[in-house]
């Protein structure tokens, strides 16, 4: 007698034969390009029903990075935040950041409860960089987890919905009054005086090529675009001045008022296609990601600006032998690795190249080149709620400095220059932007201020002659 199996027959599993069905490495280049056709899903528990339409919008475009970082749970990510190194508060790493995310998908916070957390951090990306998430890509520069755009997006939905933090309230708001950031402090700040740091050298207004002089540099550390501009000129490289300069933009994006940064883009956009403009040189690495990331999101294809980073272009000018340095500058040195260079774009040789070529420095680099290099603190609006964390950060960079025995501290990025020269009067190390050293090697007296302390120490504006009367 023949017994029947009393057990059902199980389904038949259909083979697939897509891209989903066959190996790949998430975030490789390498991958099957019909894996862009497949959703990104997370198994995860069903979202909360969330009355508010922006807070839901918020979390349904957010939950899959936050669910990403969160369910994996290394925390890797806080030894290499600068926040963290000198304050140790968990509710301020990275990782907490992401945590916070899914408590919002769950209504178990509001934006109000989370908002003052997202305040203490500089945007640097070095979390970013040391998240296995990211490493598991094998590609630094392209695939990595989205921490800094989670903090500008909290920070953002915080100012759709009211909550503002003070400080970057009143600074916005007098960014919005006089087309250009307060620069911290008293400062003559206008419309009117945008173009004061180059008086004498009798630049051109617009061209095909211009110069965008972040605002730091042009009304407080102006020996920075003074250095710029003279080098060009010496290496016979054609440029002129945008014809009305607003702020970029971007460090309104970054604390959260989008909608000022975007007007203040239109502005731009507008007046370099008023002018003929093809071509934009910035100096500051802040502006270089403003004009390379946040701008194309802003206009699409109607954004056909070149954006060219000058410290890349000069280290290419002495390479053609378009400019040579000659003067040496008996200093010992450590270089300075801007965050939005280093950590976001993967700019790090130029600068070396730049230094190398300058005779008489003796050049010791720092123990952490690539991804991972010290934050000044200078970043992501720190300086303006936080003034206090910045000085800490910028003090454990000084530290790193002093160690290297060097006596002149190079950055690339005005914004820094400011807390790390704070920061290097009690070492007795003196900051120097690159463009600066390099324009002493070839030979040009720069003029210009060098911020407060910076020309405390050297003596005078700039090392030259501004015209400022100061001794």
């Amino acid at each position: 007698m023949t017994q029947t199996d009393p057990r059902p027959t199980p389904p038949e599993i259909p083979v697939r034969d897509d891209a989903l069905a066959r190996p790949f490495t998430p975030g490789a280049p390498t991958n099957d390009p019909g894996l862009a056709e497949f959703p990104e899903t997370l198994a995860r528990p069903e979202p909360v029903p969330l009355p508010d339409p922006t807070t839901r919008a918020f979390v349904e475009e957010w939950r899959n990075a936050s669910y990403n970082c969160y369910s994996s749970g290394h925390k890797f990510c806080r030894e290499v935040c600068p926040v963290m190194q000198v304050t140790r508060n968990e509710s301020w790493t990275p990782t907490a950041f992401h945590a916070n995310v899914i408590a919002l998908e769950q209504g178990q916070l509001d934006v109000a409860d989370i908002a003052a957390d997202y305040v203490n951090c500089t945007q640097c990306g070095a979390c970013e960089l040391r998240c296995p998430n990211t490493l598991f890509t094998g590609d630094f520069y392209r695939f990595r987890t989205r921490t800094v755009d989670v903090v500008k997006a909290v920070r953002a939905l915080a100012v759709d919905q009211g909550v503002h933090q003070p400080g970057w309230q009143t600074w916005n708001a007098r960014t919005n009054a006089q087309t250009h950031e307060p620069v911290l402090g008293e400062t003559d700040v206008s419309q009117e005086t945008v173009r004061d740091w180059a008086d004498g050298l009798e630049l051109p207004i617009g061209g095909e090529t211009v110069l965008f002089v972040d605002c730091e540099a042009a009304f407080y550390r102006t020996s920075v675009p003074r250095a710029v501009a003279q080098l060009l000129i010496k290496a016979g490289y054609p440029f002129g001045l945008m014809g009305e300069q607003w702020c970029c933009g971007g460090p309104a994006a970054e604390m959260g008022y989008v909608d000022q940064a975007k007007r203040f883009a239109q502005h731009n956009l507008d007046n370099w296609h008023a002018t003929g403009t093809k071509r934009v040189l910035v100096l500051d690495p802040h502006d270089y990601i403003t004009f390379t990331e946040d701008y194309p999101k802003y206009f699409g294809d109607a954004y056909d600006i070149e954006v060219v980073l000058v410290v890349e272009l000069l280290a290419e000018l002495i390479k053609d032998g378009r400019l040579t340095p000659t003067v040496p500058v008996e200093r010992t040195i450590t270089y300075h690795d801007p965050c939005r260079l280093n950590k976001r774009k993967g700019i790090w040789q130029e600068p070396r190249a730049i230094l190398r070529s300058i005779p008489g420095l003796t050049f010791n680099d720092v123990d952490r080149v690539t991804q991972w290099s010290y934050c000044s603190g200078g970043g992501g609006g720190l300086p303006i709620e936080k003034p206090e964390l910045t000085a800490a950060i910028s003090e454990l960079r000084l530290t790193k400095a002093a160690e290297t025995g060097a006596d002149l501290l190079v950055s690339a990025c005005p914004w820094s220059e400011r807390p790390l020269s704070a920061a290097g009067d009690a070492h007795d190390i003196d900051v120097i932007d690159i463009h600066e050293l390099l324009a002493e090697s070839v030979g040009i007296e720069v003029g210009g201020s060098r911020g407060e302390v910076g020309d405390r120490r050297t003596g005078g504006c700039g090392g030259g002659s501004c015209g400022c009367g100061k001794e």
